[in-house]
């Protein structure tokens, strides 16, 4: 099944069904395994037994070793709660401040697994990293590797690893992404795994809760409070921060009191602390500014026929057109319109199967962008005045390998 010539393997087990089946299915084809869990985050007390259920608990750290024991391999539990702290949680509270709408997995897949542990690999004398993403990794033979969707199209997670670079995807093994989820838990049963009947994580793993504003508020350096107003100008309330919103979102938002139609967030400004608030038609957009493009080819699509996008991780796909702007910057209009684009979000391209990059969203707009005023900083650049657009920086994503 694959094409990789490593004998020693460091398998990146979070103690849940896929990435335990990741390490017992390589163990079976005859590679040396190293399970590594990865310490990311310390709760405070009150909330260890909350996290203790998501992806970083105690449960499922001795889940990963019990399954290294089963299959002979050994495991080791690293500590790498400072970088997580950097590079996620840092970059997570500051997109909030800045009125934007963080990809939290995507920093920790490219900060976390992507470069730290490829390179605490090196010093387990191991030639390859495995997780338990649903993708492929296909090509090679003189060809540039490509990353493609995984089999299983309800759990496909191609568009969380649209950063991935051909240094990557060469050290890097995802074997589950041939099959479907139903066959990964029929492995575990066969492997006599005591994970297969486990229950998926559907929180952000430092915020078990999921009261995300209560987490953000004492690690900001300054809330933003302001006001929400109408598509018109119209004040509607006042807010003690931008960090309270995010494009799209409904719940809270003033003016959708019983009776009237529902209001949702368009556009959240960081500078002045306006928040404008609109009817759902009011979120459709058709031109989208992006930043920090990755192409995983290493170079832009040369065929520009039947590229697809996705905006969010479950997202329907749908057609658009790109113009390159350079370093790394681009415009992206789509065949028609779509609703709620969140600055800070992601917005990955395909070809068929294959995952051909991607980028951060910047701003948006009904209808033409321009990329004006980029300056010293590269920035997309002010749209127009229809457009819905958080401050218009750079992206905050840490540089990525």
């Amino acid at each position: 099944m694959h094409t990789l010539n490593k004998k020693r393997v460091v398998v990146a087990m979070s103690g849940g069904v896929d990435s335990c089946v990741v390490a017992a299915l390589l163990a079976d084809e005859g590679f040396e395994v190293i399970g590594v869990t990865m310490r990311l985050y310390d709760a405070p007390y009150e909330n260890a037994g909350r996290l203790s259920k998501s992806c970083c608990g105690i449960e499922e750290v001795e889940d990963a070793r019990a399954t290294c024991r089963i299959i002979g391999a050994k495991h080791y539990y690293l500590n790498f709660e400072r970088e997580f702290e950097r590079h996620v949680i840092d970059y997570f509270v500051s997109e909030y401040e800045a009125g934007r709408t963080p990809y939290p997995c995507l920093a920790c897949n490219d900060r976390m697994k992507f470069d730290f542990l490829l390179k605490r690999a090196r010093y387990l004398g191991a030639d390859a990293v495995a997780t338990g993403h649903y993708a492929r990794i296909v090509g090679g033979a003189g060809a540039p590797l490509a990353l493609a969707k995984g089999l299983d199209a309800a759990k496909d997670q191609s568009y969380a690893l649209f950063n991935l670079s051909q240094s990557v995807l060469r050290r890097l093994m995802l074997p589950i992404g041939h099959y479907t989820k139903e066959e990964t838990r029929n492995m575990a049963v066969r492997f006599g795994l005591p994970v297969a009947d486990k229950l998926e994580s559907q929180d952000i793993c430092f915020i078990p809760s999921g009261k995300y504003r209560d987490f953000i508020k004492p690690r900001m350096t300054a809330p933003k409070p302001g006001v929400v107003v109408d598509t018109r100008g119209k004040v509607l309330a006042t807010h003690s921060g931008v960090h309270n919103f995010t494009v799209g979102q409904r719940k809270g938002v003033p003016g959708s009191e019983s009776g009237n139609r529902p209001k949702y967030v368009r556009s959240v400004d960081a500078r002045s602390g306006v928040v404008v608030v609109g009817h759902a038609e009011d979120l459709l957009v058709q031109a989208i500014g992006v930043s920090s493009t990755n192409w995983i080819s290493g170079e832009p699509p040369v065929d520009p026929h039947g590229i697809t996008a996705r905006l969010r991780y479950r997202g329907p796909e749908i057609g658009v057109k790109i113009n390159q702007l350079g370093d790394g910057y681009l415009t992206v209009h789509t065949e028609e319109p779509v609703r709620a684009a969140a600055p800070g979000q992601a917005i990955v391209f395909y070809q068929g199967d294959l995952v051909l990059g991607g980028g951060i969203i910047e701003s948006t707009s009904s209808g033409n962008v321009q990329a004006n005023g980029r300056g010293n900083a590269g920035r997309i650049g002010q749209m127009s005045i229809s457009s819905q657009s958080s401050v218009p920086v750079e992206s905050h994503l840490p540089a990525f390998v």
